[in-house]
C-alpha cells in the first residue's frame, strides 16, 4: 500500500492528508499530523469524500455538443469551441452576458485565476464561487 501526501479538494482551507492507495485505488485517508493547517483533523468530507475519484460516471474527457448530442473530443477542440463561443457572446451581447462560477474543489490559487480571467480577459465582474458544500 502506498501513502501519498496531498491537499483536500473540498474547500480552500488547505488541509493535508495521506491517501491510502492500493492497486491504483484510493481505499482510505489518514489526516496529516504535522506542518498542516488541520493539525491532524479533517471534516467528514475530507475524511470520507474520496469516492468521486473512481466513480464510473466521472467525466474523463471533454464533451462538445454536435447536432444536439454531446460527444467526446480532445482538449484542443474543446478549448477552441469555448473560445469561439465566448468571443461570439462578448461581441453580440457584451461582456456582462458572460458569468463565471468557480468551485470549492479548486485551490485558492485556481479560484483567484478564475476571477482574474473573468475580470481581465472577459471584462466582467460576474464571478461567483460556491464554498457552501
Amino acid at each position: 500500500m502506498k501513502k501519498i501526501l496531498t491537499t483536500c479538494p473540498y474547500c480552500g482551507s488547505g488541509c493535508n492528508f495521506h491517501l491510502q492507495v492500493e492497486n491504483n485505488q484510493i481505499i482510505g485517508v489518514i489526516p496529516a499530523m504535522s506542518n498542516s493547517v488541520n493539525q491532524g483533523s479533517l471534516c467528514a468530507k475530507g475524511h470520507f469524500g474520496f469516492d468521486f475519484v473512481h466513480h464510473p460516471d466521472r467525466l474523463t474527457s471533454p464533451l462538445v455538443r454536435k447536432n444536439g448530442v454531446l460527444v467526446e473530443t480532445d482538449w484542443d477542440e474543446a478549448f477552441s469551441v469555448i473560445t469561439e463561443r465566448f468571443k461570439s457572446f462578448k461581441k453580440d451581447f457584451g461582456p456582462d452576458s458572460i458569468a463565471g462560477f468557480s468551485s470549492a474543489r479548486c485551490t485558492n490559487e485556481e479560484n483567484y485565476l478564475m476571477q482574474k480571467f473573468m475580470r481581465a480577459a472577459i471584462g466582467t465582474n460576474n464571478i461567483d464561487h460556491c464554498a457552501r458544500l
